[in-house]
């Protein structure tokens, strides 16, 4: 088949979904509807790309076969896939919903079992990638769903990403990107915390980064993050409230495990203490504006 073969509906098209409907639609799938609660959002992004702003979730099922998801959080996805009213179970039949959002692995599971009553399959598309990723169609994407949905699917989430990984059953990408997510925020807000206590013994900062680099220091936020934080760049890739979010779905999961996890019980309350300082909106790097001297 055909991209233009694959019509695409999306709901929730901020910085994430926004820039995955423009990427799709440069790749030749006709994108046809998008929806999001600031509908003035959904209305920008519809006559930039020439969909519908659609006033419903029921409208956007209408006019598509695949439905993008990328919502908030898990009360966000419950909403759009509630049983009655304004919902985009309703007339679902043969339908397929890819859900991007990081949201808690069992409500990936119960999505799928509202899915399937209705005769729509589900399907996670878990991404560990941000905005400017989502523009270009280089997200790293790891999937969980029944396989043949996966298959049925994978030209859209080719299109989406540089690399595609099949996970397992439904709610297993979801467990796969909390622990991402969760070691990601770790390593951040140690970088933080090693970069703050350089600037306080007055080293090169620069210098230490190209140390961290070539040592055991080295990470992959220390490349995306650390001359933003020495610079105090914080423009907004990964939003602080979205890591405390994804730190406490891991959380809930070694909860469920009997696992204690200081480390990342540290890295949440850091993120929470900018959440309470009305920082949540930072991006994730952020973090050290609670750890250099003369900040906060």
């Amino acid at each position: 088949m055909a991209n233009s073969d694959y019509t695409i509906g999306v709901v929730g098209v901020g910085r994430m979904g926004g820039n995955i409907a423009r990427h799709l639609k440069d790749e030749g799938f006709p994108v046809q509807a998008v929806y999001d609660i600031r509908p003035e959002v959904a209305k920008e992004l519809a006559e930039e790309i020439g969909a519908e702003a659609s006033d419903t979730l029921v409208g956007v099922t209408a006019a598509a076969a695949y439905i993008i998801t990328v919502v908030t959080d898990d009360d966000a996805m419950r909403t759009i896939f509630a049983q009655e009213g304004d919902s985009l179970l309703q007339d679902a039949g043969g339908k397929v919903f890819i859900n991007c959002a990081t949201i808690t692995p069992q409500v990936h599971v119960d999505v799928e079992a509202l899915a399937t009553q209705v005769g729509a399959d589900s399907l996670e598309g878990c991404m560990a990638s941000s905005i400017t990723q989502a523009r270009e169609g280089t997200l790293y994407l790891m999937c969980g769903g029944k396989r043949e949905v996966f298959d049925r699917a994978k030209p859209i989430l080719d299109a989406m990403s540089v690399d595609l990984r099949y996970v397992g059953e439904a709610g297993q990408a979801a467990q796969v990107k909390a622990l991402v997510n969760m070691v990601m925020n770790i390593n951040t807000a140690g970088l933080a915390e090693g970069l703050g206590l350089g600037a306080a013994l007055g080293l090169d900062l620069t210098m230490l980064q190209e140390v961290f680099s070539q040592t055991g220091a080295n990470s992959r936020v220390l490349e995306t993050d650390g001359e933003d934080m020495e610079n105090r760049d914080h423009e907004c890739y990964f939003s602080a409230a979205h890591a405390s979010k994804d730190s406490g779905i891991a959380l809930h999961l070694a909860q469920d495990a009997g696992l204690n996890l200081p480390l990342a019980e540290a890295t949440k309350k850091q993120y929470d203490r900018m959440i309470e300082l009305g920082k949540g909106e930072l991006d994730k790097s952020g973090v050290a504006e609670l750890t250099f001297p003369g900040r906060g």
